[in-house]
């Protein structure tokens, strides 16, 4: 907040000394007109004060400019019709420039109204943002932790991937996942399963259980009133882990959701699951058997979770983000300094658009206790 502050300061300052550059443009004018010879007339050229005053002014200020203007337009007329009275052609100008100024200052009205709807918008996307899906704790038991959003819509700020972590007794369950669709019934969904997953993972015993309860919850959670199914119109991509304590194994199930990634000594290896699960909500149709597989997760890794926005992020060629080949080498150990370079290296790959919402988490299980 107190940057905001500084900046929306620095912004009052610097439109209040651009203000010298129309003026000082009305008084240049107004001397060489009143100096001109008869036949030149240089009066329509203060219409350039009030139309550059919009880009660093508002409407109080765009009419003070254009108040300006229209004074000293009546000064040159005065001065340079020998009977002291207007002529029509300087009468014509004076309401050319009283009607430009007008129109600029509706202008910044409804500018600086609309700018208000969007910094309202922004927060109220921002502050659902923070409700639905808060950033992970940057500790998680002895697990150091961080997480990305990066929204495809800029003024969105939120959409349809989500993560959640939870702590139990003897590890940390995380998940990260994907809902299918876009826009506000994918924050919907995406709030329904995060919910879930928020009740069930301290109660489920299993990890198979978990997302037995969570391929359940997917469907029966959004189903519409009056339907008796929706198997199949609704799920999400997910990959749910269990992260122990005690060893460096990683429990997982996959849901049709990408495989994470074990960067050792800079070096990736991409955990694909030998018995991979369809994606939540699909369950009634495919009868699953939850398999959960295992890897290893030592002191010293970084473990990465994604969605597919990040792997199917495209550049200006419509090459996909290599993700494995592009952190290949890094030696970042912090999972904070390492989601800067990867949201630095991510937007320099697709020139700073994302098509699609993209999220990451990185955990680091530390090879030694910090201080």
């Amino acid at each position: 907040m107190s940057q905001r502050l500084a900046e929306l300061r620095r912004l009052v300052r610097s439109g209040r000394a651009l203000v010298a550059i129309p003026i000082a443009w009305i008084v240049a004018v107004s001397v060489i007109d009143v100096l001109a010879p008869p036949d030149i007339h240089l009066g329509p050229l203060l219409v350039a004060a009030p139309a550059i005053t919009p880009l660093f002014g508002g409407p109080w200020t765009v009419g003070l400019v254009a108040a300006l203007t229209v004074v000293a337009q009546t000064i040159i007329g005065l001065l340079r019709d020998s009977d002291g009275m207007l002529s029509a052609n300087h009468e014509a100008q004076i309401i050319g420039l009283i009607l430009v100024g007008a129109s600029l200052v509706v202008f910044c009205v409804l500018r600086e109204r609309r700018a208000k709807e969007l910094a309202q918008v922004r927060y109220v996307s921002e502050t659902a943002q923070r409700v639905v899906l808060p950033p992970l704790p940057k500790q998680l038991g002895p697990l150091h932790v961080a997480s990305l959003y990066l929204a495809a819509e800029a003024e969105a700020r939120i959409g349809g991937d989500l993560y959640a972590a939870a702590r139990t007794t003897s590890g940390t369950r995380l998940m990260v996942g994907d809902v299918r669709g876009k826009g506000m019934t994918a924050v919907n969904d995406a709030a329904l399963l995060l919910g879930a997953f928020r009740v069930a993972a301290h109660r489920q015993a299993s990890l198979g259980d978990l997302v037995a309860y969570l391929d359940r919850s997917v469907c029966w959670d959004l189903i519409e009133p009056g339907e008796t199914s929706c198997y199949g119109e609704t799920f999400v991509t997910a990959t749910i882990l269990d992260i122990l304590d005690r060893d460096g194994r990683v429990e997982m199930v996959a849901c049709g959701h990408p495989p994470p990634v074990v960067l050792r000594d800079g070096r990736p290896t991409t955990m694909d699951a030998p018995h991979p699960a369809p994606p939540l909500g699909l369950g009634e149709l495919v009868h699953p058997r939850y398999h959960v597989d295992s890897f290893q997760f030592e002191p010293g890794d970084l473990l990465l979770l994604y969605t597919d926005g990040v792997t199917e992020a495209r550049d200006s060629t419509g090459t996909f983000y290599p993700l494995t080949e592009r952190i290949t080498g890094w030696t970042e150990s912090d999972p904070d300094a390492f989601l800067v370079r990867f949201r630095r290296d991510l937007m320099h790959h697709v020139g700073g658009h994302l098509n699609d919402d993209a999220a990451m988490i990185v955990v680091e299980r530390p090879a030694t206790r910090r201080a």
